[in-house]
């Protein structure tokens, strides 16, 4: 497939967005001026100002001399910067790919996505219109290389499409400014008579080397397509995506549901002819008004079921707000895992994680509770009880060391051993009273200790000595002695904790 680019340029930009913050500027002189050597120049002017005579790099004094009404703002640059983020990220609804051209440009790379919109020209239209009805002067071009749109959006007709191949020709009558050459070396070939590309393309390149150095040589063969052109996108485009434009805004929540059943068949089927599947999944809904709604979902292991992945994103479809109307919809995977490819059986026997029923009843909850609701715990070769578990994100994972059966745990472990008051005859006898958390128990039974020793090579610290105590009410409750006890009067008493609670 052959590349497309789309560069547009937004001459005006630094006015165009005053006037869109502060509408009262709009048809009103008005010009902004940054601090140079001394004295405030002027950056920028609006095209009413322009048409009477104030120009970029005029000293503002000489500005208002000429025209007393000007109004004058200072610059912030920065302010120009994210005003030209935020259009490049309005821009993700026509293509995934799209680059800053600082300090006043987008470069998009369109390859494969004019077809949504019925064509390049329809595509090159619905853009630039729906820019210009946004307040903003553009010129934009479409072609092969990012170097040939460039120069047709900066030399050329604005809204031109070169036709694929036909670089070379697009490039012969613009002139050498349009490769996007230094001033040094326009300078030298104003002096020589190279007013039109068309003047020096067809001089050998040793020739060309030697007199205006390797730079010409590059922008010449970036433009005409012989070297490759990279760019860094303002987002990273996600291999796994669909998009879906619609010819009528969509307002209805059943309009929302078809878009993403479509949008679920054709993601779903590319899935599965690569053996992949679905672990997150982002649906954004780009409105005609310019802001963008968006919902994910998260599954427990990799999936392609269209049916499943539909009723998890059902289940937030009624947080979508379409304003004045959804005019794209774009179904994006961040996140795939392989999948092996299993017999399909009439039952199920295994049971466990490798049912899919399970996992798809877990991928529900989850939808509907919150991704921290659940959790899996696996035995981790530790002593120490607040190591011996550890959280795991996959239903795939093994085990690396099997439950200890030996001897009974509590069925609630607390992330942190909580302080008690402890009242125990002496030396290792367990307490025969307690109180925690304001409540006095009573211990009618009780058993232990287990002494667990603390894991030198991780931490230093004393032992602790557990027992399994039950009270009046029944209930039973892990609590440990932290150390040994000392029966000297002078000697601190030890500390008591309790660290789980059982059935």
């Amino acid at each position: 497939m052959t590349s497309r680019f789309v560069t547009i340029w937004f001459p005006n930009l630094a006015t165009d967005h005053q006037i869109r913050v502060r509408p009262e500027l709009y048809g009103l002189e008005f010009a902004l001026a940054a601090p140079e050597r001394g004295r405030m120049i002027v950056t920028a002017v609006s095209t009413e100002a322009g048409a009477l005579g104030i120009e970029i790099g005029m000293v503002v004094a000489d500005a208002r001399a000429i025209l007393p009404s000007l109004i004058v703002l200072d610059d912030e640059p920065e302010i120009t910067r994210q005003a030209l983020q935020a259009l490049a990220e309005w821009c993700l609804r026509y293509t995934p790919t799209v680059a800053l051209n600082a300090p006043d440009g987008l470069i998009l790379d369109v390859t494969g996505c004019a077809y949504l919109w019925g064509g390049e020209r329809t595509y090159m239209n619905d853009l630039t219109d729906r820019l210009t009805d946004a307040g903003y002067t553009i010129r934009a071009a479409m072609a092969d290389t990012i170097g040939t749109a460039w120069a047709h959006a900066h030399f050329g007709r604005s809204g031109a499409i070169v036709p694929p191949g036909e670089q070379r020709n697009a490039l012969l009558r613009l002139p050498p400014a349009s490769l996007r050459l230094p001033p040094e070396t326009l300078e030298k070939m104003q002096k020589l008579g190279f007013y039109h590309i068309s003047s020096f393309i067809q001089i050998p390149a040793r020739m060309l080397r030697r007199r205006f150095g390797e730079d010409l040589l590059d922008k010449l063969n970036k433009a005409l397509g012989y070297a490759q052109e990279f760019i860094e996108p303002v987002r990273q485009a996600i291999p796994y995506q669909e998009r879906l434009p619609c010819l009528e805004p969509i307002v209805t929540a059943g309009g929302i549901e078809i878009a993403l059943q479509r949008l679920l068949e054709t993601l779903c089927g590319r899935l599965v002819k690569e053996g992949k599947g679905l672990r997150k999944g982002i649906l954004s809904c780009f409105r005609v008004d310019g802001k963008t709604q968006q919902i994910d979902i998260v599954t427990n292991r990799a999936s392609h079921h269209v049916k499943h992945l539909f009723r998890l994103f059902e289940l937030k479809i009624k947080t979508i707000a379409p304003g004045f109307g959804i005019e794209l919809f774009l179904l994006e995977a961040p996140e795939v895992e392989d999948m092996d490819a299993t017999q399909e059986t009439m039952w199920d026997v295994t049971g466990g994680f490798e049912s899919a029923a399970i996992t798809e009843l877990l991928d529900s909850i989850t939808g509907r509770t919150g991704i921290d609701t659940i959790h899996r715990y696996l035995p981790d070769e530790h002593h120490w009880p607040e190591r011996s578990v550890k959280i795991v994100t996959s239903l795939h994972e093994k085990p690396t060391t099997e439950w200890r059966s030996d001897r009974q745990r509590p069925v609630f472990l607390l992330p942190k051993p909580e302080s008690i008051e402890v009242t125990a005859p002496v030396p290792d006898y367990p307490p025969t009273v307690f109180r925690y958390k304001g409540k006095v128990h009573y211990i009618d039974k009780s058993e232990g200790p287990e002494r667990i020793e603390q894991e030198w090579w991780l931490e230093q610290g004393f032992f602790r000595d557990y027992y399994t105590v039950e009270d009046r009410e029944g209930r039973r409750y892990w609590v440990f002695r932290l150390g040994p006890y000392h029966e000297e009067e002078e000697k601190e008493l030890p500390e008591w904790f309790i660290h789980g609670f059982f059935a």
